[in-house]
């Protein structure tokens, strides 16, 4: 059987950054070319980044995009590079000829090209095209038509970009049906929490469908919101597992494959879905026979709460990093949230581009301003205390504020004061708050919700406690300082804005909290069903009753790590003015 030695490319791509990953593109390309590799493959959209939204709508960047493309298939055979095969995602647009799919003719494409030989040798666009959740492929995209097949020593390819596995159909039996020998998609596809799981059981099946060997080259890093944790994998036709990347880590998975020869009369024209047969031959003569040298790496699984943490900590760092910042700014309460926050940053920019801030009040707990300053002894960040006692005094005496009025000045000039320090100093602030505080609407505008990025945001209150407990174990397995202390993990949760306050005079226990928002945030459920699964009548109606209303305070909120299946955001667009309300 022909040998073939796959690279797959597991790399970070800015959204917009063409020169920069161009740069990326061709350093994996050398990295891969040295170690032999006879197809080289890189994610989605790698070229423009993804996902590019409004950009697609700019002619201006779509040519960008189609230039680069070019541009970087001549610099690859100027550096020597030009005899290996390279599959790019990029963005580009369809042909002028015909308008399609109600759409006019020249409108963008989610696409792929083989570049050889300093050319574009082979192009193809995204057949299936994702509507869900984050995605809005259909409000830039029109699909491909081909089914694109490259004849490389003797081997016949066939590609796939992401959704095309996703959904049934299309590109996959139309693999078979093209007697392909191997089916490689790039992908881009965001970060769930459970995913992972996921994505293999439908790589396994697909290779079974497609009956060929399959690789699955995935994007890894961060763009505003989504997190790529990579998660490359290569299957055999029975959908067993020879080669699988890290999670959050850029990776050059290399595999010497042994795949079935191209036949000698391939099959041609239109196959399954209308696609249509398009076939690039670029050698017919397999390779000479080698002794493999890469039988598949296998790398170790993260848990579900390390997969979490490690998401949190890749989407932050790629905010600060990607946009230019150095670094971060935290109000810390002593309590768990901003202690958990802290955490993160730490991990995500170093501890010492960390700067933490007590800004205690006359309500403020002697035990929280002590744990605030220990979290900052423990993690090494940057600590200052600036009480906000004047300030509330001034206010106080000027408008007589009492009440929830008095309670929300207090985190309103806490708020101030940090956009103040952002201002003068240059760090972005981090908002504390998680999900179950933004599904009810506890928190207040322009104060713990101001900031340009939420860490937290997509993690509901239980988890942040298992997150901390888990960062605290690892600290402690590898005979490290745990970063959170021990009396943020085990008091009761309270914002402090009045004497003896807790969540609970508000809230009910978080457990029950967030148990009923799984169901009606993450997953839809009515009043009616979320009662029967045994949750008390009046306290659905009054918890979901809070959801509805505060959705105003949501769209205020700064953007934050997505890693459920049903973020706050693209994920849930509801109506700030609804008069629809959920009845048991």
């Amino acid at each position: 059987m022909p040998q073939l030695r796959l690279a797959l490319n597991q790399v970070d791509a800015k959204v917009g950054d063409l020169a920069h990953n161009t740069e990326s593109v061709v350093r994996w390309t050398r990295h891969a070319a040295e170690r032999g590799a006879h197809l080289v493959a890189f994610p989605e959209m790698v070229l423009t980044g993804y996902p590019v939204e409004d950009l697609a709508l700019r002619s201006s960047f779509v040519e960008a995009s189609r230039a680069a493309l070019r541009t970087l298939a001549a610099r690859l055979a100027d550096e020597g590079l030009g005899e290996v095969p390279v599959v790019v995602g990029y963005l580009d647009r369809a042909g002028t000829a015909r308008p399609r799919y109600g759409q006019p003719a020249g409108a963008p494409q989610n696409a792929g090209a083989v570049l050889h030989g300093g050319e574009v040798i082979l192009t193809f666009a995204k057949h299936h095209l994702p509507n869900y959740g984050v995605f809005d492929e259909f409000r830039y995209f029109v699909p491909g038509d081909t089914m694109p097949v490259l004849r490389v020593h003797g081997v016949d390819v066939a590609f796939a970009i992401c959704e095309d596995l996703w959904q049934d159909g299309g590109r996959v039996p139309a693999a078979r049906s093209a007697d392909a020998g191997l089916l490689l998609s790039i992908n881009a596809s965001p970060f769930e929490v459970h995913k992972d799981d996921t994505r293999l059981d439908l790589v396994r099946k697909r290779a079974q469908e497609a009956g060929c060997t399959t690789a699955y080259v995935a994007m890894t890093g961060g763009q505003d919101e989504l997190v790529f944790d990579g998660d490359s994998i290569v299957v055999d036709a029975d959908g067993d597992v020879l080669a699988r990347a890290p999670q959050f880590a850029e990776e050059c998975v290399l595999l010497d494959l042994d795949l079935p020869p191209a036949a000698a009369v391939a099959p041609t024209g239109v196959v399954d879905d209308g696609l249509r047969i398009e076939r690039v031959v670029l050698s017919e003569e397999p390779v000479p026979a080698y002794e493999p040298r890469y039988t598949g790496e296998r790398a170790d699984r993260l848990d579900d709460t390390e997969e979490m943490y490690a998401a949190l900590v890749a989407g932050l760092r790629a905010y600060v990093h990607k946009n230019g910042f150095r670094s971060v700014l935290i109000g810390l309460s002593g309590g768990i949230d901003s202690a958990l926050v802290a955490a993160i940053a730490c991990d995500a920019v170093g501890a010492e581009n960390v700067y933490g801030v007590s800004m205690p009040s006359k309500y403020s707990s002697e035990h929280s301003k002590e744990d605030a300053a220990e979290l900052a002894r423990r993690t090494g960040l940057n600590f200052r205390t600036v009480p906000i006692a004047p300030m509330f005094d001034a206010y106080m005496e000027s408008l007589g504020l009492t009440g929830l009025a008095e309670e929300n000045l207090q985190s309103r000039l806490r708020g101030t004061l940090l956009m103040a320090l952002s201002n003068q100093e240059g760090h972005i602030v981090l908002a504390p708050g998680n999900k179950s505080e933004l599904a009810v609407g506890y928190s207040t505008l322009y104060g713990d919700s101001a900031g340009a990025y939420g860490p937290i945001k997509d993690v509901y209150k239980t988890s942040v406690f298992q997150l901390a407990e888990w960062r605290n174990r690892v600290a402690l397995e590898r005979d490290e300082t745990p970063p959170i202390p021990e009396n943020s993990l085990t008091k009761p949760p309270s914002a402090e804005l009045r004497p003896g306050q807790m969540d609970t005079d508000s809230l009910p226990d978080y457990a029950v909290l967030d148990a009923i928002l799984d169901l009606y945030v993450d997953h839809d459920k009515g009043a009616d069903t979320i009662i029967a699964a045994g949750f008390d009548p009046d306290l659905v109606t009054k918890t979901l009753r809070m959801v509805d209303t505060a959705e105003y305070k949501r769209r205020q909120y700064p953007p934050g790590t997505k890693i459920s299946a049903k973020g706050f955001g693209k994920d849930r667009r509801m109506p700030i003015t609804n008069g629809w309300r959920e009845r048991g």
